[in-house]
């Protein structure tokens, strides 16, 4: 009997089915290995250093991401960022699960992904740095979900290479811009690396936020994270060296209230090295405007001048402080002033 032919359309999507899979070995780099080995050995344990040695690492960070979501908590399967996950997953399961993990270095790039690893990671930090300038500049920006999101925006373009053979430089112009090369992507692969890295996430039983945040990186008509994180990687695409039109930068730039001058600072800025700033293991429980207030408390001002400030009754700040208060545990200003500073949300 004559063997049935294989329809296009079936190969290409057994091709990416073999790529998801492959992905599941996706090595750590050694130096962020022995980076998270040090910073668990500390006594007392930084959970800064923790979430800090994880999340530029596509390898470790996934694989952490993974767990969390998979723990049989009142959390599974709504953990959207690697401060989260590191609150959920022990100290001891974070190193099993780290020499659990296959790594590469740069001197050592042998075997499946190998070469991928070290690109990629670089690629993570500078979006992520950029995340944190724009939240320098920008009210309420969820920096710890936006920064695992940017370790996994890119996830679908290592399943198009590993499924398709030239992609992507026989397939796709290298002067070409993000947005050209997405279209070229649809054109000769018929996906895009956003869509394929979305149906991966979901794949993965990771957070629909966190999918929703990847596969709609490139997307025009979008809300204020996505916007967020697509100015970000055009940021450390600028970075890099790549092409990148103008006239999307300011647009998008536009979209989450950033003007020309900001958005030429930020393109300046980023080519220097990333600021560094303290993060907490745990996401802030304060609201915005209790933020406004409590920035405004740390730097000496008294009730009246906050709530002048902020266009507030003096009343009103008084409740936005015993709501503060009762957030964080405090009995007064200075406590909770402390409390903030430490635990990396001032």
């Amino acid at each position: 009997m004559a063997a049935v032919p294989t329809r296009p359309n079936e190969q290409h999507g057994r091709r990416l089915t073999a790529a998801f899979e492959a992905l599941e070995g996706f090595p750590a780099l050694g130096e962020s290995q022995s980076r998270l080995f040090a910073a668990l050995d500390a006594e007392p344990i930084d959970p800064a250093a923790v979430v800090s040695a994880i999340e530029t690492d596509l390898g470790l960070g996934l694989s952490v991401l993974r767990l969390a979501n998979r723990l049989d908590t009142g959390s599974a399967g709504r953990v959207s960022s690697i401060a989260e996950a590191i609150e959920a997953v022990t100290p001891p399961s974070l190193r099993v699960l780290a020499e659990r993990t296959r790594t590469v270095d740069f001197f050592d790039r042998s075997g499946g992904w190998g070469r991928e690893a070290d690109a990629y990671r670089r690629h993570v930090a500078a979006v992520q740095g950029a995340i944190q300038r724009i939240a320098g500049v920008l009210d309420e920006i969820d920096v710890d979900l936006l920064s695992s999101a940017a370790l996994l925006h890119d996830v679908g373009k290592l399943v198009l290479r590993h499924a398709h053979q030239g992609y992507p430089d026989k397939l796709l112009a290298a002067d070409a811009t993000p947005e050209e090369r997405l279209v070229s992507e649809r054109r000769e692969l018929g996906v895009d690396h956003a869509l394929v890295g979305g149906v991966l996430m979901r794949r993965w039983g990771l957070p629909r936020e966190l999918a929703r945040l990847v596969e709609r990186h490139h997307a025009e008509e979008a809300d204020r994270d996505v916007s967020v994180l697509r100015l970000a990687d055009l940021l450390a695409h600028h970075a890099h060296g790549d092409e990148v039109s103008p006239q999307v930068l300011m647009r998008v730039a536009r979209n989450v209230g950033i003007d020309a001058p900001v958005l030429r600072g930020l393109l300046y800025d980023q080519a220097l090295p990333a600021p560094r700033r303290s993060r907490g293991a745990a996401p802030c429980p304060l609201s915005g405007r209790e933020m406004e207030v409590l920035r405004r408390l740390a730097a000496g001002r008294v009730y009246k001048q906050i709530a002048g400030e902020l266009g507030l009754s003096t009343s009103t700040v008084r409740t936005h402080l015993h709501n503060i208060y009762g957030k964080l545990g405090a009995v007064d200003r200075a406590q909770a002033v402390l409390i903030a500073v430490e635990r990396g949300w001032l």
